[in-house]
């Protein structure tokens, strides 16, 4: 079966690499040629692991290519993969720009019957738009299909997420469209991946629904988290207690800085705008919002706290600036929130992280931090010292060195990596989180 997607951002390009793992005959289009050019030459846009060497060999099996041909890729494809932005707008709802200019050329290049499939997260009604615009668009009237076929892939492990998902969610009103979707998963049915099969609408409600249901069991948990503070408790213990609970499981149980990345942050704003837009707000996720946001702010008054108000011409070192490890995708991060805040009231910064200091760069406002060669360089002459992204690297620091390159010993465990009692005997002023 021949495949074209449409993008080769993070879903499209891991979309296309896996599909072409699956043994299906895949073209990823984008009309960013230096992207294309880098592609073609084996480099990735984003750090993935695992996927480097996964597109290296279906390229080399001819399974897979890149191109800027757009004409091309839907004259030669029977499914056509849309996975461009869906960014927000100014109101929180998704900017359907792309989509929708995408569908406009699709439309111009039918040249037979295909499937076009929505892989981007697109709020509800997203699919008959696509269908409206393809169809006002064609050069030859031919039949076609529009599905709705979200995503559900966590950054850091999207390969073995999208080879061995939870379940497959296909939206469509056609029976021929669902069969050829089915085809197209074959392995996964063969390996009893659960697959839910109903109308656009539902697909793509499943998708924000989810990503928002997650985000509220974050914005749960810190809002615990700074409970326990005031009461004496140990959000680490709550969490455990309550997550025991088949229940409630123990996932994104774990207390912080909020959550951050391409998916929650706009999806729980688009989700809460498709509910005032329909006359029914989504409380619930209006609150996950704001508690997500006051979060940001609690964690930048404990560094203020930590250094006891005096934050001018002190220096900030952060371990970590992705919003999570194994990733280098800083959008929405926690970490430009509180670099910004802390820069913004006279703190120098210093910074390391594994994968995300070049995309750190390009989003932050902050333009005179150094980003250092690692964890160490970073602590040199830092007043207080930021846990901030928990990559495995900084789980077992030599607390002995750190302190000696320190110009003050703060420690501000902003995931509660660390055993506060024992930073405090290696001659730390240590604060986690809901655990003081």
């Amino acid at each position: 079966m021949h495949i074209t997607v449409i993008g080769t951002g993070y879903v499209g390009l891991v979309t296309g690499t896996c599909l072409a793992e699956f043994g299906m005959n895949v073209v990823c289009v984008d009309l960013d040629e230096g992207k294309i050019a880098g592609l073609n030459r084996g480099e990735m846009p984003i750090y993935e692991p695992g996927l480097d060497d996964l597109v290296s060999r279906n390229v080399a099996q001819k399974r897979l290519a890149f191109s800027t041909d757009f004409k091309a890729g839907v004259e030669s494809a029977l499914v056509v993969f849309i996975a461009v932005g869906t960014p927000p707008a100014a109101d929180g709802s998704a900017d359907l720009g792309q989509v929708k200019g995408v569908a406009a050329d699709i439309g111009r290049f039918m040249n037979g019957y295909k499937v076009i499939v929505d892989k981007s997260t697109v709020p509800v009604g997203t699919g008959k738009l696509v269908r409206k615009v393809i169809a006002e668009n064609q050069s030859v009237k031919v039949d076609f299909d529009v599905v709705s076929n979200p995503e559900f892939l966590r950054e850091g492990s999207a390969i073995g997420d999208f080879m061995r998902p939870d379940r497959v969610v296909i939206g469509t009103e056609s029976d021929q469209a669902a069969a050829i979707m089915k085809d197209i998963y074959n392995v996964l049915y063969l390996n009893e991946t659960p697959f839910v099969v109903t109308n656009l609408e539902t697909a793509e409600l499943i998708k924000y629904a989810a990503n928002a249901f997650l985000a509220t069991k974050i914005s749960f948990i810190n809002e615990v988290a700074n409970l326990c503070e005031k009461v004496g408790a140990n959000v680490q213990q709550v969490a455990r207690g309550i997550g025991l609970d088949g229940r409630i499981g123990k996932k994104f149980l774990h207390a912080g800085p909020g959550y951050g990345g391409s998916c929650f942050p706009k999806d729980t704003l688009a989700l809460a705008a498709t509910g005032r837009n329909a006359a029914e707000p989504l409380s619930i996720v209006e609150a996950v919002i704001a508690v997500n946001e006051r979060q940001r702010q609690r964690m930048a008054d404990k560094i203020i706290r930590l250094l006891h108000g005096e934050v001018q011409g002190k220096t900030a070192a952060f371990l970590g600036l992705s919003f999570k490890p194994e990733t280098d995708d800083v959008r929405d991060a926690p970490a430009l929130y509180i670099v910004e805040a802390l820069a913004g009231i006279g703190a120098e910064i210093r910074a390391y992280d594994p994968e995300g200091m070049k995309t750190f760069k390009e989003l932050t406002a902050v333009n005179d931090i150094y980003y250092a060669a690692d964890s160490y360089d970073a602590a040199a002459g830092a007043d207080v010292l930021i846990l901030m992204t928990e990559w495995n690297q900084f789980r077992y620091l030599d607390l002995e060195r750190l302190r000696g390159l320190m110009a003050q010993a703060n420690f501000a465990d902003l995931r509660n990596v660390y055993d506060g009692a024992k930073l405090r005997e290696a001659g730390f002023n240590y604060i986690g989180v809901g655990r003081d």
